[in-house]
């Protein structure tokens, strides 16, 4: 399987950067076809939620804001990778806030995943495969609308820990480990459609 090579962007100002991020979140999200009716319903939910403007990508934002995650495949497209987050205290997908400087809602959830993972030359499918809204403690009390993405590792990647998990595991699709977060295991049936678009011919 090849391997394109990571395209970095370049950070845009301050003051334009969440402009750029939201006009392309809202774009993204309004040609989505959802995966399943709760998708549906967490896009329509996401959708209101940019009628705020682009103050709604920032984690300031109490009533809600825009997240991205990312479902990461090994090279073969049997195992994916999942965190063991270091306060939820569940195994859950790779990702988070969306920052200042992030272009596009793909790239950062390639970058969430690039960071927590450690691995190099990680590369994805830019559709989404699935939208979950669910509360968090930001803000002294928020939603989270995150917007999830399959991501594929090169052959023989090796993950590390970084400062905001207690373990990284590789896990059959099929076995996911517990405790785990609300909404993971829905990502892997669209997250296998998207391994079988991106890499026809996956790593032996």
């Amino acid at each position: 399987m090849s391997t394109p090579p990571a395209v970095q962007e370049p950070p845009l100002p301050h003051d334009d950067s969440w402009t750029a991020l939201y006009a392309d979140t809202l774009a993204v999200l309004t040609g989505w076809e959802p995966t399943c009716p709760d998708a549906a319903t967490a896009q329509a939910r996401t959708l209101d939620l940019l009628a705020a403007g682009p103050v709604a990508m920032s984690r300031e934002h109490r009533p809600g804001h825009v997240t991205a995650s990312a479902l990461v495949f090994d090279a073969t497209g049997s195992q994916v990778l999942l965190c063991l987050h270091g306060k939820m205290h569940t195994w859950v997908q790779l990702g988070g806030h969306c920052e200042p400087g992030d272009r596009t809602l793909a790239g950062a959830a390639l970058r969430e995943a690039t960071e927590e993972s450690g691995i190099t030359g990680l590369w994805m499918d830019p559709v989404p495969i699935d939208v979950d809204v669910h509360p968090v403690n930001c803000q002294g009390g928020s939603l989270h609308h995150d917007v999830r993405f399959a991501v594929f590792a090169p052959p023989a990647a090796v993950a590390q820990v970084s400062a905001e998990s207690e373990a990284l595991g590789w896990f059959p699709p099929d076995e996911l480990p517990r405790p785990l977060a609300g909404g993971t295991a829905r990502l892997v049936e669209p997250g296998r459609a998207a391994f079988r678009r991106a890499c026809p011919r996956p790593a032996p």
